[in-house]
């Protein structure tokens, strides 16, 4: 899956649009290194995004599709 898409779908960022400029801007990192909007994102991988509060994430699962109940079990906090 996309990293914009993924930050929209785990509701990390709001829009996938925003999503799409932090990656542009380098606010997003996958790894330690800056990421691109079309990262394909795979699970272990840590996501730090820079947009306002500083947050860290591991992705623990990907889906296509999520309720906002459980949209917060795509990832964990570190």
């Amino acid at each position: 899956m996309r990293l914009d898409k993924f930050l929209k779908v785990s509701r990390l960022i709001k829009r996938r649009s925003v999503a799409n400029e932090a990656c542009d801007a380098e606010k997003v990192f996958v790894n330690g290194k800056p990421a691109r909007a079309s990262y394909e994102v795979k699970i272990a991988d840590i996501i730090e995004i820079n947009i306002g509060k500083p947050i860290k994430v591991r992705v623990t699962d990907i889906k296509e599709f999520t309720k906002k109940d459980e949209a917060a079990a795509l990832y964990e906090v570190i």
